[in-house]
């Protein structure tokens, strides 16, 4: 019998529910939908079955107080991006992260300062790694 596919990657609804309870820390479905684009127009039954999605994923746990159930992420947005960065190096990139840095670098409008402030992380870099 084949064991299921470890699930790593969001949706994008997902990824927009994540990134609302990244900003809360932890909260209701309520809570959650009240960062919501209003324009959004989510119906709250809608919007726990997301959240329980996530918990499926093991993505997010919750906890019972009273009738409610809070939300928190497993997983922090900082992990998730570098999970997704080397996932979309590896995949699209040839697992070549400096073609994915200079796409991005060429594709983008950067002003000086932005340009100054990656030279500036990379110098950074380079000392830590001399020392």
């Amino acid at each position: 019998m084949r064991q299921k596919k470890k699930i790593e990657f969001l949706t994008e609804v997902e990824l927009e529910f994540m990134t609302r309870l990244w900003e809360l820390g932890e909260g209701s479905v309520r809570d959650v939908l009240a960062k919501l684009a209003p324009e959004r127009n989510l119906a709250y039954t809608s919007a726990a079955t997301i959240l329980r999605i996530l918990e499926q994923k093991k993505f997010v746990e919750s906890t019972k107080k009273g009738k409610t159930f809070i939300y928190r992420a497993l997983l922090s947005k900082d992990t998730y991006q570098t999970r997704s960065l080397k996932d979309l190096s590896e995949k699209l990139f040839d697992n070549t992260p400096a073609s994915l840095v200079a796409r991005l670098v060429d594709d983008y409008d950067l002003s000086k300062d932005a340009l100054g402030e990656i030279r500036a992380l990379l110098d950074r870099r380079l000392e830590d790694d001399n020392n």
